[in-house]
This record gives structure tokens, C-alpha cells and sequence, in this order.
């Protein structure tokens, strides 16, 4: 009777211990199934919110270039309008007024022919600096000269104005932008860096390189002045017109400059790139 109940005792137990490894194991299933449900639910979260904060930058990115675009576009309209005015109306009034003071000279006392010829002289260089600048303000004139042609005429117009060099030089092969818009662009990238080096700079000699290689166009322009610290100047309106141009046409403005050691900006544009609009 005892060997009975010693088996029932066993066998008792033994069925106690299986429901209990069984509860254990089923316990440890859930906690491993809530775990990787928990995970896969995380990483699913945290996917999706990549998703929409990329999503969210693109938008925001799209947004940011069609208001460059925009105001590039009112600035060009704008330069048009200007340079228009310019050649049509400033400049035929100084060449009437040279007409007149080259009629004037034939009839002018001896010692006031001088005087005269100075004043025609200065006339006559007003003409070609106003002639130069409508040029360079009208994106139509620009695009039919070219980009070479057109930083040429802008360094040759301020070489007259105020500085003692004003050169371009071109190394490799010219060859032509993927996209023509593109060339107005990266002209008036250098035009706001010279209209900077003409207000603060204090400097002799401009300089503007355009190294032509295989894959990329990398223009560097440059100047002898004073130059300032990158790190504690501020943006101004100058630096932020170069760098959200050149956003604009996927390509990449970098300016660095020294205290009284002048001022560099180079520009890497890339040929082979997807286009835009």
C-alpha cells in the first residue's frame, strides 16, 4: 500500500513539474513573442518617422529652391528693367550730350578747349561704363554673349572704375553648361562677390579662374583686400544669395578669407548632374 501511494505521490508531482515547465514555457513564449512584436512595432515606427522627417526635409528643400527660384527670377526681371533703362535712356542721353561737346569744341575760345575736352572725355568713359553695366544687368544680352564674354565685360568695367587689375584666365578646354539658365546664375554668384570686393574689400586686383576639367567646372575668384574672419562675421544678405544660388543649379560655394589676406570664392559646378527645371 505504501509502494501505491509512493507512486501516486510520484506520479503527482511529476505531472506538477510538467504543467509548471510547461507554464514557464509559455511564459517565456509570450515574453519572446511581446518582445519581438515590441521590436518589429519600433522599428516600424521609427521607420515610418524617417520616412515622413525625410519626407518633410524634401518638402521643405522644394519649397526653399522654388522661393530662390522665385526671387532669382523677380531679380533678373528686375536687372532687365534696369539695364533697359540704362541703354535706352542714359545711355542716348550721354551720347547726345558727347555730340554736343564735340560740337562745342570747334567754337570754344583756345583756353577753355581744355576744360572741354576733359569733360568730353569723361562723357565719353560714362557712356562705355553705363553701356557695360546694362550689359551685364540684362540676362538676354548675357546669355547671347556667353559666360567667358560676360566676365570679361564685367572685370574690364571695373578695371576702369577703380582697380589696377581685373583678369581672367582660362585653363583646360571651354566647353559649354549642361543648362545656358545655369551661366546667368554663376554670373551673378561673381557679380555679388565683385559688387562685395568693390563696397568693403580695399583692393588692387580681382582675379576670376575658370578651370574647365572633365566632369565639373571649378571657378575661383579672388581678391588682394583686407579680407575678414569667416567665423565671426555674420551672413549678410551677399553670402546667402551666393550659397542658396548655387543650391539652385547643384553646385557648391565655398568662401574663405584672412584678416588683410583678401578674399576667395571658388565654385564647384558639375557637369554630369540630373537637370533642373
Amino acid at each position: 500500500m505504501y509502494y501505491i501511494r509512493f507512486l501516486v505521490c510520484a506520479q503527482t508531482e511529476q505531472a506538477i513539474n510538467e504543467e509548471q515547465i510547461a507554464l514557464i514555457a509559455y511564459v517565456i513564449f509570450a515574453v519572446l513573442l511581446l518582445s519581438v512584436m515590441s521590436i518589429l512595432f519600433f522599428v516600424t515606427f521609427q521607420k515610418r518617422k524617417n520616412q515622413l522627417l525625410l519626407k518633410q526635409v524634401e518638402q521643405q528643400k522644394a519649397f526653399d529652391d522654388e522661393i530662390t527660384r522665385t526671387q532669382t527670377e523677380i531679380q533678373e526681371q528686375t536687372l532687365k528693367y534696369v539695364g533697359w533703362e540704362l541703354h535706352d535712356n542714359v545711355g542716348q542721353l550721354l551720347a547726345y550730350a558727347n555730340m554736343q561737346l564735340n560740337m562745342l569744341k570747334t567754337n570754344v575760345e583756345p583756353q577753355l578747349k581744355p576744360k572741354v575736352e576733359e569733360t568730353t572725355q569723361i562723357v565719353k568713359d560714362s557712356l562705355e561704363q553705363v553701356r557695360a553695366l546694362s550689359k551685364s544687368l540684362n540676362n538676354e544680352v548675357l546669355l547671347n554673349m556667353g559666360l567667358e564674354a560676360s566676365i570679361t565685360n564685367e572685370l574690364s568695367r571695373l578695371k576702369r572704375m577703380k582697380f589696377a587689375s581685373a583678369d581672367l584666365q582660362i585653363i583646360g578646354e571651354s566647353k559649354a553648361l549642361p543648362d545656358q539658365k545655369h551661366e546667368i546664375i554663376i554670373f551673378r554668384m561673381l557679380q555679388e562677390f565683385l559688387s562685395n570686393t568693390v563696397k568693403y574689400s580695399e583692393a588692387n586686383e580681382i582675379k576670376v579662374i575658370l578651370n574647365y576639367k572633365e566632369d565639373e567646372l571649378i571657378i575661383t575668384a579672388s581678391d588682394d583686400g583686407v579680407g575678414f574672419d569667416i567665423a565671426s562675421a555674420e551672413k549678410g544678405s551677399g553670402l546667402i544669395n551666393i550659397e542658396s544660388r548655387a543650391n539652385l543649379i547643384g553646385a557648391k560655394a565655398i568662401i574663405s578669407s584672412q584678416p588683410e589676406q583678401g578674399v576667395i570664392l571658388t565654385i564647384d559646378y558639375p557637369f554630369h548632374r540630373p537637370e533642373i527645371n
